[in-house]
């Protein structure tokens, strides 16, 4: 047996030599899990992104689809988008029908809660787990036993209608306004193209003047100082109309007694046909839907002071309200495309002038334009162009008026407008969306 010296000894245990070998495998051990980590959790990232991409996109489609059609053809478009985004073939299937929910969300609250039947919210909530056997694969985390991330996010839409389409002038062209007019707080002109006006109108605080560009607006030398609060009304921005393109489809489901588009108030799914192109007021039977077909341009006429109550109208005619016509609670649409396609003698009243109560608002539709005289009259109603409306002086909309047009709003002087908030709920739409969360 041999031993090694004191000084042999001393040299082994001081030797340092293959220290740092030792030390860089700590490191590159240490590197790798980090590194792996870092992967781990950056793959995780990545198909949460795609899971919340592929819940937004699916709960947009099923929204969007429910506003005219069944529940079941709204998961089924929510799925195809789905599937679009996130192929089963690579991803599993992340989203199942019982996590496509319809409901309806309370803006205080900022919840959701399912409610069977609802078209106005969608929660939608996509899935990678092991239970539906997509869950997502790791790693180096596999080392302390995380074989796999379980993920799932939730995307939820809601409806909403812009206030400008519920009360005020909104047009796809032009909106044209004259001088002495006045506007109370809640009511909106909108624009997609830009208003122009003239001198010695009053914005209320509270109203809105918007267009696609605020340099675009017409005004005269001094406008803003000749017209009251309209610098504090405008806002800059545009949308889309959707109304205006369904108004074939609306004029359609009303012929059809279609019960997106049907009134609660006809009773009768029999027509009744006027006998001739003179509407008296023997000729209106209250609960029932009222056609007439025109040939070479003839008109249907409404004559004087004929209260059109309680029905619907729907005609290939143009139509002529002649004075003293009242419409309360009725549709009155017509597919004529004329610039004429609806017109009256003074003082045309459309809706109860009933202080913004429920019901009594009316609705006239057209596929062309409508041109009114003075003393227009409109009450928590709505008039809806594919083309124009125009009107003269001393229109009064001061308790609720709605009036879109695919083309231009053209107005004069003297007219006093307002929000009334109430009392429109006939009023025919095109839902918005929005992702709340």
């Amino acid at each position: 047996m041999s031993f090694l010296s004191n000084k042999k000894r001393t040299r082994f245990s001081s030797d340092e030599s293959g220290g740092m070998t030792a030390f860089s495998l700590f490191i590159l051990v240490t590197t790798m899990f980090v590194g792996g980590y870092a992967i781990d959790v950056g793959n995780a990232m990545m198909a949460r992104t795609h899971l919340q991409i592929a819940a937004d996109a699916a709960g947009h489609a099923a929204l969007y689809t429910r506003e005219l059609k069944s529940e079941s053809e709204a998961i089924a478009a929510a799925h195809e988008i789905a599937l679009g985004n996130m192929p089963e073939s690579a991803f599993g299937a992340v989203l199942n029908d019982a996590d496509i929910e319809f409901g309806r969300y309370d803006v205080d609250t900022l919840s959701f809660e399912p409610l069977s039947g609802s078209r106005s919210a969608v929660r939608v909530t996509t899935r990678r787990t092991l239970e539906n056997d997509n869950a997502i694969a790791t790693y180096m985390l596999k080392l302390v036993g995380l074989d796999e991330w379980n993920l799932s996010v939730t995307s939820v839409f809601t409806t909403y209608r812009p206030s400008c389409l519920r009360e005020g002038f909104v047009a796809e062209s032009v909106v044209d306004i004259q001088s002495n007019n006045s506007y109370s707080n809640g009511f909106c002109i909108h624009s997609n193209s830009h208003v122009s006006l003239n001198s010695n109108n009053y914005f209320e605080p509270g109203t809105i003047v918007s267009m696609a560009n605020l340099d675009d607006i017409e005004l005269p030398n001094s406008g803003y100082d000749s017209n009251t609060g309209l610098a504090d009304a405008l806002r800059e921005g545009s949308w889309n109309i959707r109304i205006i393109n369904r108004i074939e489809a609306l004029i359609a489901g009303l012929s059809s007694f279609d019960p997106h588009y049907s009134p609660s108030y006809i009773s009768s799914h029999s027509v009744k046909v006027f006998p001739t192109r003179n509407v008296t007021q023997a000729d209106l039977v209250e609960g029932r839907l009222h056609t007439y077909t025109c040939t070479g341009g003839a008109a249907l006429t409404i004559k004087a002071n004929v209260i059109v109550k309680d029905v619907v109208i729907v005609t290939s005619c143009q139509i002529k309200f002649e004075q003293g016509v009242q419409i309360i609670n009725s549709v009155v649409a017509s597919t004529d495309t004329s610039s004429k396609s609806m017109s009256a003698s003074s003082g045309l009243q459309v809706g109860l002038n009933d202080n913004c109560a429920a019901g009594g608002g009316s609705q006239l539709v057209t596929l062309g334009s409508m041109d009114f005289p003075s003393a227009l009259q409109i009450y928590g109603s709505q008039l809806l162009a594919k083309h124009d409306i125009s009107f003269a002086a001393n229109a009064d909309g001061i308790q609720g008026a709605a009036l879109v047009a695919g083309g231009e709003i053209s107005g004069t002087s003297n007219m006093s407008m307002g929000f009334c908030g109430t009392g429109m709920e006939n009023n025919f739409h095109a839902e918005y969306f929005k992702l709340v969360y």
